[in-house]
């Protein structure tokens, strides 16, 4: 195996120091020629990085342009433990230079959250124990159909949609997926919200997803039926979805995500009854973090190796990139 000169990189090293523990970096030190510490813009203006063929980063990489690109002219690959890499990604791209990703490790813990609400929404868990813990209405009561036979939509079909699909399996459920670039997925849209009974959005960060999900979708719901947003707040047209919530509060939304991020103080989200806020929480955090650099040592070790990739992101997954067709 071929020891490429690399360097852990980032403008935001505590930051980095959260994602990368002690004993990554010295794995990464023995099996590449490593740089001693983390590199910053500063190292890349001064040359200091002039003969690094790899680099490795989280959130906080370093956002370069051609001219500084330049002064590190070994550059072959960026190993990227995290998800989108559009802020960063296209000066890389214009000096054909790979750019590989962990979004399929920050997708497993978004599932494995997503797994968890589905369960509880089929329990009825989140209008039982409302019900329950209101003095006035403190009864044993069981609304939830169960989570057995009951159909559960999943809109979008990137990474976090294929593994929690995985996940579903284990339980006996009619999972329906409306792909993300169906020619018909507007009409897949209105019929999975009319007859699931959990629907969860999982569709890609895009300009042209914004404000898909409208009030219509949301007042064809079936009754108790419960809506889990991972995705982005901003695919739902929100004023619509909290006028529908605020008349069939039978409905229950579960939103990790928002727009804007966090509501506007005066929003009604914060007050409705049948809406639970988390703070985008679902993805990767704390101790999940560590995976994503383990994934990307993997991925390192198949470059280095000769070996197919497995993670390098193409320019079309963009989010500027036009949608396929």
């Amino acid at each position: 195996m071929k020891k490429y000169k690399a360097a852990v990189v980032s403008v935001n090293p505590d930051g980095l120091k959260k994602v990368y523990t002690e004993k990554q970096i010295s794995q990464i030190a023995e099996i590449t020629d490593l740089y001693p510490g983390i590199g910053t813009v500063e190292n890349v203006e001064n040359g200091d990085l002039k003969d690094v063929e790899v680099l490795f980063s989280t959130w906080g990489m370093l956002r370069l342009n051609a001219e500084q690109l330049e002064k590190m002219p070994k550059l072959q690959a960026v190993f990227y433990a995290a998800g989108a890499v559009d802020y960063f990604a296209e000066p890389f791209f214009d000096k054909n230079i790979k750019v590989l990703s962990a979004w399929t490790a920050n997708a497993i813990p978004v599932a494995e959250f997503c797994l968890a609400q589905i369960i509880l929404a089929l329990k009825g868990y989140f209008q039982s124990t409302r019900r329950f813990n209101c003095p006035e209405n403190r009864k044993r009561d069981l609304i939830g159909p169960g989570a057995y036979g009951e159909t559960v939509a999943l809109i979008g079909s990137g990474a976090v949609s294929n593994y929690l699909q995985k996940l579903l399996k284990n339980v006996n459920l009619n999972v329906v997926v409306v792909p993300s670039f169906a020619e018909n997925r507007e009409e897949l849209i209105e019929k999975v919200f009319a007859t699931a009974q959990v629907v969860s959005n999982h569709l890609p960060n895009r300009d042209d997803d914004e404000g898909v999900l409208n009030g219509k979708h949301f007042a064809s719901m079936r009754p108790g039926a419960v809506f889990i947003n991972t995705g982005r707040g901003r695919q739902v047209k929100e004023a619509e979805m909290i006028e529908v919530l605020e008349k069939r509060p039978d409905l229950t939304a579960l939103l990790d995500v928002t727009y804007p991020e966090p509501p506007e103080e005066d929003s009604k989200l914060y007050k409705l009854d049948n809406v639970f806020l988390s703070p985008h929480l679902a993805g990767s955090l704390n101790d999940e973090t560590h995976r994503m650099v383990d994934f990307m040592i993997e991925e390192y070790l198949r470059f280095a190796n000769g070996e197919k990739l497995q993670f390098e992101v193409d320019p079309s997954m963009l989010l500027s990139a036009k949608r396929p067709k």
